[in-house]
């Protein structure tokens, strides 16, 4: 018969807070009973190795509202020290692909020569269309004259072809005075979309950045099964539970500067600002709990 340690006492009395029984945690953590029970039961031999335990019990803490890093403090004699031995094979095959090919750095070598060759085929091709355009010019200039004195010989002082283009002169002089007042006319301004974008992202925890917006509505949907806090940037708690399937919880931050969500589940959750569907920066099925912070500067 095993009996509870300090530790796995703790975090079993912070479940029973909550409500919640082994199976409502095997939900929202995706970690399977047997492992939760051993937790609380203190048997860390059965886990897969010294790195889960410690994961284990980070994602156990977070669901039921404890600080991982608190409990690792208080409790340390009875948590494995992990090694970087220990540490899963999958995590150094997912670092190496992130490794940025190195033919790209031949391309960034080649622009500046690539900008400097378009820079001198542009110069000669203006240089060409200037000259022709003057060429043009001064071969036209002769015949304009030459069609100039025939007129003038042709008519007399009181031609009525004289007369009739003074009358027309007038509306040619009323041409620009139209064209000004179309130019005149006011645009109106460009609706400007709201920005949100990924401004860093640090082990579990990423935040993004909304701008471009005069409110900020924020809405977390669940697919599945996951507990949230959702929080503003004082540590003020607006909502904290469990969210099942197709529930959803809507907050207005448009009097606040930044939303704070702590997620146990980011496989089964989705987060919507202003309608706009947030994409994870870190991706959601390799860290399953998250912490996201959203600032916001409402538009002037």
């Amino acid at each position: 018969m095993f009996y509870l340690t300090e530790l796995g006492n703790r975090l079993k009395e912070a479940r029973e807070a909550k409500g919640m029984s082994l199976d409502d945690l095997q939900r929202v953590t995706k970690i399977q009973k047997r492992y939760l029970t051993g937790i609380e039961e203190g048997k860390y031999d059965m886990m897969p190795g010294k790195f889960y335990v410690r994961a284990f019990i980070k994602q156990y803490c977070e669901a039921v509202g404890l600080d991982p890093e608190e409990i690792f403090e208080q409790y340390k004699s009875d948590v494995p020290v992990v090694y970087n031995e220990d540490l899963p094979n999958q995590l150094s095959r997912v670092q190496s692909r992130k490794i940025v090919p190195s033919r790209d750095s031949k391309f960034i070598d080649l622009l500046p020569k690539i900008l400097v060759g378009l820079f001198i085929i542009g110069t000669v091709v203006l240089i060409y269309v200037l000259i022709a355009k003057n060429v043009n010019t001064s071969q036209d200039k002769p015949k304009d004259d030459i069609g100039s004195e025939t007129v003038n010989y042709g008519e007399s002082k009181n031609s009525p072809l004289k007369n009739e283009k003074k009358g027309e002169e007038p509306a040619k002089k009323e041409q620009p005075e139209k064209q000004k007042e179309q130019k005149q006319v006011t645009k109106e301004p460009a609706i400007v979309k709201q920005e949100l974008t990924s401004v860093s992202t640090s082990g579990k925890n990423s935040t993004y950045q909304l701008k471009n917006a005069d409110k900020f509505t924020l809405k977390v949907s669940s697919s599945g099964s996951t507990w949230v806090n959702i929080k503003n940037g004082s540590g003020k708690s607006f909502y904290q539970g469990t969210l099942n399937r197709s529930q959803s919880q809507e907050i207005n931050f448009t009097n606040e500067t930044a939303a704070v969500l702590i997620i146990g589940n980011a496989a089964d959750t989705d987060i919507f600002v202003n309608g706009e569907k947030l994409e994870y920066s870190i991706s959601p099925v390799q860290t399953v709990t998250q912490n996201v912070t959203i600032q916001f500067a409402k538009a002037q």
